[in-house]
């Protein structure tokens, strides 16, 4: 989604290949957490809504607002994030799941910020300055919102988008720090169970 949605976004159907990249995602999700039967009810109760409103705005503009889109996807990809953690956290060692789980949560850490920035500037318009880029950039529909998001998770800021509004900033800080605390936090993870599977081996 995040390397295809860039070259799609300005095409006449950009919109269709979005929600299409969002059901692919969210169904994915699923998938992920979806192990135990109580994981998979409210995974799914959460996914359908930001899917129905997702594909009932494409149809029809004014039949499903893009707040209730946003607000449900935000909310879904929370809840799936919290899940992909209590596993990383529970897991007795490091494998090829645990570090996928890894990027994915960081992946969606980046999306569920980008829905945030653009539901900011729904209800406040203003909220970000744009100094350089292309007209057509210059808000946070398209792929603006997740090239921004994913700049402030990884505190690269190259200063083409300023947050202005207090709630723009309020979440452009949160996420940076987020950023930095999962990397710190997973990391450390990762070098305890590694070192732990060591001395548990040497002790063998």
């Amino acid at each position: 989604m995040l390397v295809a949605y860039p070259f799609v976004s300005e095409m006449h159907d950009g919109d269709l290949y979005e929600s299409l990249f969002m059901t692919l995602t969210f169904s994915t999700a699923v998938l992920a957490v979806g192990h135990r039967r109580r994981t998979l009810v409210i995974t799914t109760a959460l996914i359908l809504p930001a899917l129905l409103a997702k594909w009932g705005n494409h149809f029809c503009h004014s039949l499903v607002p893009p707040q209730v889109t946003l607000v449900a996807s935000i909310l879904c990809l929370l809840f799936v994030a919290y899940e992909l953690f209590k596993y990383i956290l529970s897991a007795p060692e490091v494998n090829s799941e645990v570090l996928c789980a890894g990027v994915a949560i960081y992946l969606m850490l980046g999306l569920i910020w980008a829905f945030g920035y653009k539901l900011v500037e729904l209800y406040a318009q203003g909220s970000f300055i744009y100094n350089s880029g292309f007209a057509s950039a210059h808000s946070m529909d398209g792929y603006t919102a997740f090239y921004f998001s994913f700049c402030t998770l990884s505190t690269v800021g190259y200063g083409d988008i300023v947050p202005a509004s207090n709630v723009a900033r309020m979440l452009a800080s949160t996420e940076s720090i987020t950023g930095v605390f999962f990397s710190t936090i997973l990391i450390a993870r990762l070098v305890a169970l590694y070192s732990s599977r060591r001395v548990a081996a040497s002790k063998n």
